[in-house]
């Protein structure tokens, strides 16, 4: 089991470093984010100025599709770690409320292909959606943080780490 101060056992960190799917979800997290501060560039735009609803539209789109992307390789990587597809102990918050938004995300997309509601609307939910990724990610950045005390904490207690080389690290 995981000690209080770690998120991992030493099976399931060593698993985590060995995951392609750790790669893969540190590349597609910036790629997200950089879409992200785009997409809410031309939303708040269209939203100020009424023009360039395709962009938002399609930027939007975009920031969808990745974050789809990110979830499944997320899910498959907490299999990988965890041994869960989804809501492990130690992610179980975090997952939660990733169900959120990604729930407001597909909310715009039902809105922009079944053509319910007015483009502001559409606009609107997204912005919805954009807010709670923010907090979404702002968990898992927090839970990334204390992965690495954490691991910090375990080098320094290491036996075979002298406490100078600890604090190098």
């Amino acid at each position: 089991m995981p000690t209080s101060a770690s998120l991992y056992t030493a099976e399931q960190k060593k698993r985590r470093d060995e995951s392609v799917w750790t790669l893969v979800q540190g590349i597609l997290a910036p790629l997200q984010f950089l879409i992200f501060v785009i997409s809410l560039y031309f939303v708040i735009r269209f939203l100020q100025t009424g023009e360039g609803q395709w962009t938002a539209d399609i930027s939007i789109f975009a920031k969808t599709m990745i974050l789809y992307t990110i979830m499944i390789t997320g899910s498959i990587w907490e299999k990988v770690v965890f041994g869960k597809w989804l809501f492990a102990k130690a992610f179980f918050w975090e997952d939660v409320f990733s169900m959120a938004v990604l729930a407001l995300h597909s909310l715009y997309l039902a809105m922009l292909f079944g053509g319910w509601g007015s483009s502001e609307g559409r606009m609107y939910v997204a912005l919805a959606a954009y807010g709670t990724y923010v907090i979404n990610a702002g968990q898992f950045l927090y839970k990334l943080r204390l992965a690495r005390l954490s691991a910090a904490h375990l080098d320094a207690s290491s036996p075979d780490n002298s406490p100078a080389l600890a604090v190098a690290s």
